[in-house]
């Protein structure tokens, strides 16, 4: 079944309510537009996460993580990511020094 829109001068149109109602869109809501194959396909952009679960499939264990085994994990990565960062980062300064400390000795025989 197909609905009618009216375009405006603006390039607005209104949605008819059933298209709304069946994409459960509200006030403030984003769509997606995108033609394949000479149709344009309208979607909502926003999503409710429930919608997203068990995407993914089961992981091997058979069992899912509990929020508190996400937040873990998630916690257990940023940590990682923090001691890469200040690892790189020292070694950073210790090749800055040195670099510093070459330039002051050449600089020195100069004299």
């Amino acid at each position: 079944m197909g609905y009618i829109a009216k375009l405006t001068s603006k390039g607005q149109t209104t949605i008819p309510i059933e298209v709304r109602r069946h994409l459960d869109l509200q006030p403030g809501d984003q769509m997606d537009f995108s033609i394949e194959n000479g149709e344009v396909k309208l979607r909502a952009k926003t999503r409710s996460i429930m919608e997203f679960a068990g995407i993914l499939g089961r992981p091997r264990s058979g069992r899912g993580l509990t929020v508190e085994g996400m937040d873990d994990a998630v916690a257990e990565a940023l940590a990682a990511d923090d001691r890469r960062i200040v690892r790189d980062w020292h070694r950073h300064q210790r090749a800055a020094e040195i670099s510093d400390e070459g330039r002051s000795e050449a600089a020195r025989k100069r004299r």
